[in-house]
């Protein structure tokens, strides 16, 4: 087997990397060419017995692209599409300036308070998802603890509609993902030696330029990891925009389970499902080339704190 760069890695034998490709054809690569199969079938494709014959009749022998015309045409889905995407780049963002600080307060903290962080963040995964970002709608509702907490301090008079708005979604897609964020962010800190820190800062270098000459670059690829893991699944992401924007909302995860659950139409999910996927082809393959660069560190020549 061979390394990134090219070099063969020794003990580690070609037979053992076969259960991964397995698991790659099986789970990735098959499942996709089955939803690329479906989304050229007709779209009057529906749940039933025989839809598998259907399909490879309808999708191998006489391939449609009706779906996607359909898609491409109705400006609901594709601003749904875009919307998706914008809120998955925001959430991202939030995450990244959120997280970092977190992220670097933990990796810093004694071993004692670090242990008990990491517990509490971790404790947020032993609840659903979905019971977590339904609780928000309770604090948000209009006789919820946030109304009634600024009715009685006597800043409002009337409830104030948090549900439905954009906000109530940014803040439950940060509450929701920053936790992955900072924990991928902690584990490239852990690798952090701070004896550089203290040796560059007693060479004169100021904050700013430790950050940007040492801190970051080591961080750089839990940084990348992080924004991977918030992105992608926050770019199809149901549960959140539902509850706390509504089903007026426009989001991608909320048009494919209506097209799904509601219309039964199967094909025309399926091409949502590929026009998402490439619609998050070009930021992902971005992250990724980002990921494999190898983290640029200062040359002797490179000072990184004043000439003495």
């Amino acid at each position: 087997m061979k390394s990134l760069s090219g070099h063969r890695l020794s003990g580690a034998p070609d037979w053992a990397v076969i259960p991964s490709y397995i698991w790659l054809v099986g789970f990735v690569l098959l499942p996709l060419l089955i939803v690329s199969l479906v989304s050229l079938a007709t779209a009057s494709l529906g749940p039933s017995v025989e839809l598998w014959d259907r399909v490879a009749v309808n999708g191998l022998l006489a391939p449609t692209s009706e779906n996607y015309r359909a898609l491409l045409a109705s400006g609901t889905y594709v601003d749904a599409t875009l919307n998706s995407v914008v809120v998955a780049t925001a959430t991202t963002l939030l995450c990244l300036i959120i997280g970092y600080p977190m992220a670097y307060a933990i990796a810093r903290a004694p071993l004692a308070r670090r242990q008990l962080l990491l517990i509490l963040f971790a404790a947020l995964f032993c609840t659903s998802a979905l019971i977590r970002t339904y609780a928000w709608t309770e604090m948000f509702d209009t006789a919820g603890p946030v109304n009634e907490g600024l009715r009685a301090l006597g800043l409002i008079r009337e409830p104030l509609a948090f549900l439905g708005a954009a906000p109530a979604v940014y803040l439950g897609m940060v509450y929701a993902y920053l936790p992955v964020m900072v924990l991928a962010i902690y584990l490239s800190l852990l690798r952090l030696d701070y004896s550089l820190v203290e040796a560059a800062r007693d060479l004169g270098a100021r904050t700013g330029r430790i950050f940007l000459l040492i801190i970051v670059p080591i961080s750089l690829p839990g940084v990348i990891a992080g924004c991977l893991l918030v992105f992608i699944p926050a770019s199809g992401e149901f549960a959140v925009p539902w509850l706390l924007g509504g089903k007026a909302f426009p989001a991608v995860g909320t048009a494919i389970w209506t097209e799904f659950f509601v219309v039964q139409n199967w094909p025309r999910v399926a091409a949502m499902v590929a026009l998402l996927l490439l619609a998050l082809i070009v930021p992902t393959v971005f992250l990724f080339k980002a990921a494999l660069m190898p983290v640029i560190r200062p040359t002797p020549r490179q000072q990184i704190g004043p000439v003495q």
